[in-house]
């Protein structure tokens, strides 16, 4: 896998994409950073990126265990399907933190296993 356009989707305040950015940092690897919080991600990006996720899809993108997400009172409408896809749109803070996107791979969270295994 090419290395040569890592992207770093978060909020300049999460310490998992803080990690994530030092992980490739240490590492060399340049990455592109987009603030979700200046910038969201287009719905046509967040397909993509749901796609490169596998069978999780959009499921592994929204945060439900974050405080965004049980501030809007979405704990107790539970969205599900084309749901999740138009929720996060409308508020990319619902966002999982970091995605980090690289070729033909994607992840969401910091998994820096799967990332020492796309740089081998």
């Amino acid at each position: 896998m090419t290395l040569a356009n890592v992207q770093i989707f978060g909020t300049r305040k999460c310490k998992d994409t803080q990690k994530a950015q030092r992980f490739f940092a240490e590492r060399r690897v340049p990455v592109h950073f987009v603030d979700l919080g200046q910038k969201p991600m287009s719905p046509g990006e967040l397909r993509s990126v749901a796609a490169r996720l596998g069978a999780a899809g959009m499921e592994a993108l929204i945060d439900r265990q974050g405080k965004r997400y049980l501030d809007r009172g979405l704990k107790y409408a539970a969205p599900t399907g084309p749901r999740i896809e138009q929720a996060l749109v409308d508020d990319p803070l619902l966002i999982r933190t970091p995605v980090v996107r690289c070729a033909a791979g994607a992840t969401v969270g910091f998994v820096s296993e799967i990332w020492a295994a796309w740089l081998k």
